[in-house]
C-alpha cells in the first residue's frame, strides 16, 4: 500500500506575500505584474472577482484598475523566494519528505503519519503556515500526485472542504472526479482535452475509467501514466528520472528602447553571464549559442528583427566566453536606426560537463583557471546578490533594465528595507 501524498498550495501566492508586509493591501483587489510591468501574473480573489484574468495586459485593463481602485505591484521575486523558504520551514515538521513543485506548491510524503487524522493534520499545517507567514493555503491529499493535485483544486474551489480535501475515501473521490472537467486535470493540455472529448470523455472520472491501452494509443505514455495515477497507481518510478535539458534561454524586454549598440550589448552581456550561471548550476556545458534582438512589433515605427547562431568550441559554461560569442553575433546582426525593445541568449546542445568532448589543442591549464574564476564569480554573486560582480560590458547606467516602478521593498533580505515598527 502506498503512503499518502499531499499537495500544499499557497493561495494567490505573490499577492499574499505582498500583503504579509503591507496591511493596506488586505481586502482590496491586488495585481502583481510581470517583468517590465506588462501583464497580470497574480491576482487576489478581489481582482479575480472583477473579471481580471491571468495574462491580461495592464494597459488594456487600465480603466478597470482606476474604476475599482486595483493596486498594481511590480514583481518582487526576491521577496517571493524568501517567503517560500519560510513556508517550507513551517511545513517541514508535518511530512517525512518535501518535493518542491513550484514556488507556491510542494508535494509532501506523509509516510509515518497514516495513523493520524490527516485532515486535522493538514489543518494544523495550514494554521502553522498562516501563523508564521500570514499566507493562506489549501491542501489536497491522495494516493498519487495526480489525485493530490486534483484534491487541492477541489479544496480551493469548494468551500465545503474548508481548505483540505482528502480523496483517499472512495465515495468522496468518485464524487469529485465525476464533477471535475477533464481539461482542468493536471497534465491534460488543450489538444489532448479536445482529442479525448471526441471520445466522450469530459470529466476526470471518465478519464479514470479509460482503458490503459486506449490511453496510450490516444495520448502516448503521458496520458497512460495520468490514467494510471487517477486509478491510484503511482508513476513515481518514471518521474524520479529527470529528463536531460536540451536548451535554456535568458530573455527580457527592456524598460527603455535601446538605440545604441553598447546599450544593447550591455543587456546581452548580462543575459549571457546569467545563462552561464544557469549552466554551471545544473552541471552542464553548451555547444551552441544563439543571440537575438528585435523592435516592438506592435509599435508604429520601423521594424527589424535579427538573430545569429554560433558554435561554442570547445563546449563550455564560461560566462566570459559566452559574452564574447554573443558580442560577435550581435555585431554581425546589428542595424542602426532602430529602437530595440527585447533581446535574449539561447543555449543549445547541452550535455553534462563531465561528458564534454575534449579538443586536440585544448589549453587544460587555462580552462581550469577560467573554471576557478567562474566559481569565484558565482560565490560572490551568490553571497552579495546577482550582478554584484559583472563584466564591464554590462555597463553602469543599464537603462535597458526592465521597468519595476511599483516594486515593493525587499522586506526580508535587505537590512535598509526591513520594516520598522514604532510603539
Amino acid at each position: 500500500m502506498t503512503s499518502p501524498i499531499a499537495l500544499i498550495d499557497c493561495n494567490s501566492y505573490y499577492c499574499s506575500a505582498e500583503r504579509a508586509f503591507d496591511g493596506s493591501l488586505k481586502g482590496v483587489p491586488v495585481i502583481v505584474a510581470s517583468n517590465n510591468d506588462g501583464c497580470a501574473i497574480a491576482r487576489s480573489d478581489e481582482a479575480k472577482a472583477l473579471g481580471i484574468k491571468m495574462g491580461d495586459p495592464i494597459h488594456k485593463i487600465r480603466d478597470k484598475i482606476e474604476a475599482h481602485g486595483v493596486r498594481v505591484l511590480s514583481s518582487n521575486y526576491t521577496l517571493y523566494g524568501d517567503m517560500q523558504r519560510r513556508v517550507l520551514a513551517a511545513i517541514e515538521p508535518f511530512a517525512r519528505d518535501i518535493e518542491i513543485y513550484s514556488i507556491d506548491e510542494s508535494f509532501l510524503d506523509l509516510a509515518g503519519f497514516e495513523d493520524r487524522d490527516l485532515v486535522a493534520h493538514a489543518q494544523a499545517m495550514r494554521a502553522q503556515v498562516l501563523q508564521w507567514t500570514t499566507i493562506p493555503t489549501c491542501v489536497g491529499i491522495g494516493s498519487t500526485k495526480t489525485l493530490a493535485k486534483l484534491a487541492n483544486a477541489a479544496a480551493k474551489k469548494n468551500p465545503i472542504f474548508e481548505g483540505v480535501a482528502d480523496l483517499r475515501d472512495e465515495s468522496l473521490r468518485n464524487w469529485v472526479l465525476d464533477r471535475f472537467p477533464v481539461g482542468d486535470v493536471w497534465g491534460v493540455g488543450r489538444a489532448t482535452a479536445a482529442k479525448i472529448g471526441e471520445l466522450g470523455i469530459h470529466t476526470a472520472g471518465q478519464l479514470r475509467d479509460m482503458p490503459i491501452k486506449q490511453a496510450r494509443g490516444v495520448g502516448t505514455v503521458v496520458l497512460e501514466r495520468l490514467v494510471a495515477e487517477l486509478q491510484g497507481v503511482p508513476a513515481a518510478v518514471v518521474e524520479t528520472i529527470e529528463p536531460q535539458r536540451k536548451g535554456m534561454a535568458v530573455t527580457r524586454s527592456f524598460g527603455e528602447p535601446a538605440r545604441d549598440f553598447d546599450v544593447l550589448m550591455g543587456a546581452i552581456a548580462q543575459y549571457a553571464m546569467r545563462a552561464g550561471e544557469k549552466l554551471r548550476s545544473h552541471g552542464l556545458v553548451a555547444g551552441r549559442l544563439a543571440v537575438f534582438f528585435h523592435t516592438n512589433r506592435f509599435a508604429d515605427r520601423p521594424q527589424y528583427s535579427a538573430s545569429r547562431t554560433l558554435a561554442i568550441h570547445p563546449m563550455s559554461s564560461d560566462g566570459l566566453e559566452l559574452v564574447r560569442l554573443a558580442r560577435k553575433g550581435a555585431e554581425h546582426a546589428w542595424r542602426d536606426g532602430y529602437a530595440y525593445t527585447k533581446a535574449g541568449v539561447i543555449l543549445e546542445d547541452l550535455i553534462a560537463a563531465e561528458l564534454r568532448p575534449r579538443t586536440l589543442f585544448e589549453d587544460e591549464a587555462g580552462t581550469e583557471r577560467r573554471d576557478r574564476l567562474m566559481e569565484a564569480l558565482d560565490a560572490i554573486n551568490g553571497r552579495f546578490g546577482r550582478m554584484t560582480a559583472v563584466p564591464a560590458s554590462t555597463g553602469f547606467k543599464r537603462q535597458w533594465r526592465a521597468r519595476a516602478d511599483m516594486k515593493s521593498p525587499a522586506y526580508t533580505t535587505r537590512i535598509a528595507e526591513v520594516p520598522v515598527v514604532r510603539a
